[in-house]
């Protein structure tokens, strides 16, 4: 399969990395509108994780400044997108309508309706188009996933997530609702998104907490479900405390397991420390704890998988799974849900 990778900032890079790794895969073309970029010069791209950029060799890469020069490109039969969220929409249906397959990193578009249209050009078009949601490929979300779907613990009956930052300072158009959409899209949607794989569309969303540039801050949610008593409970958004860059987790109640745990990165005087607050741990029937080791925890791993899918999706019809358009869309629905329940909050 052959890959045009738009977007060579950190997310590009994290994908052109990752498809070094996968066979039958391979980047044909990249696209950028900044020369240097174009020609290989990636040192100054940086990331919270995974390896600094460096100077590439991009030998036998197409490199285009316009879009649509890399949709018309006959050498690709997959347009990566990697290009800032309010950009998603027009790129994926541009592409599709050109005869591409889509991959589109999260969020899926900045509304659902924007959703929809993608969604139409994927069938008008008869071409795949997934969404780059890559929580699900995480080992310790993974674990959860399969714990829940193999139903050997019996029924999931509730569960808690957690995912905060420190205030982004340093990234631009974060507040606007017509670029990034702040916390709620930027960061929740990852929550948002596994809620709606592992517990179904929620029946009824309850949030309370504070608004930024008319954008959710910080809040707290309450997510009904149609099966009776299933809740989940969401702490999401920014608190202005630089001393913990950023913390998530979950704590899932299984009929007869829970599922825990909680990662976070805090900042000393002697630099950033990252590590496990809560290890993957299983409250077990018998009444024993147990810790789950499930490897190094390398995000850049998680990414390979997470492209390993898709390559066997497009490439061989196999199922989507995690990055299915219509999960994607559905959380952006359950983020504007929680939206409007805070907003309506405030305005009481």
């Amino acid at each position: 399969m052959r890959i045009g990778v738009a977007g060579i900032g950190f997310m590009g890079m994290v994908h052109y990395l990752s498809y070094q790794g996968i066979e039958g895969a391979e980047v044909a073309a990249i696209c950028d509108p900044n020369p240097r970029r174009r020609a290989g010069d990636w040192t100054g791209i940086k990331g919270n994780f995974g390896p600094a950029g460096e100077q590439m060799d991009l030998t036998g890469v197409a490199a285009f400044e316009s879009l649509d020069d890399l949709i018309t490109c006959p050498e690709v039969d997959l347009v990566d997108l990697c290009l800032p969220p309010s950009l998603h929409a027009d790129a994926a249906v541009a592409a599709l309508e050109g005869g591409k397959h889509v991959f589109c990193e999260k969020p899926m578009a900045m509304t659902a309706a924007e959703c929809d249209r993608m969604l139409a050009a994927a069938e008008a078009n008869d071409r795949r188009l997934l969404i780059g949601h890559v929580l699900p490929f995480f080992p310790e979300y993974a674990w959860a996933l399969e714990a829940i779907e193999s139903g050997r613990h019996g029924r999931v009956v509730g569960g808690s997530f957690r995912r905060v930052i420190s205030d982004p300072a340093w990234l631009q158009h974060y507040w606007d609702a017509a670029k990034v959409g702040g916390p709620m899209l930027d960061l929740h949607i990852h929550d948002a998104h596994f809620i709606r794989k592992a517990f179904g569309m929620p029946t009824g969303v309850t949030a309370r907490g504070s608004l930024r540039e008319g954008l959710a801050e910080h809040w707290h949610s309450l997510l009904e479900f149609a099966q009776p008593g299933l809740t989940t409970h969401v702490e999401g958004g920014v608190l202005n405390q630089a001393g913990r860059p950023f913390l998530h987790g979950f704590e899932i109640q299984l009929e007869r397991a829970t599922l825990m745990f909680e990662f976070a990165v805090t900042t000393t005087a002697d630099g950033d420390q990252a590590g496990y607050t809560c290890p993957p741990t299983i409250l077990e029937e018998s009444g024993v704890a147990t810790r789950i080791e499930l490897g190094d925890g390398d995000p850049m791993h998680a990414f390979r998988r997470e492209l390993q899918r898709v390559v066997e999706a497009v490439g061989q019809g196999a199922d989507a799974g995690p990055l299915a358009c219509e999960l994607a869309r559905d959380a952006i629905v359950i983020c504007d849900l929680q939206s409007a329940s805070l907003r309506a909050s405030l305005q009481q």
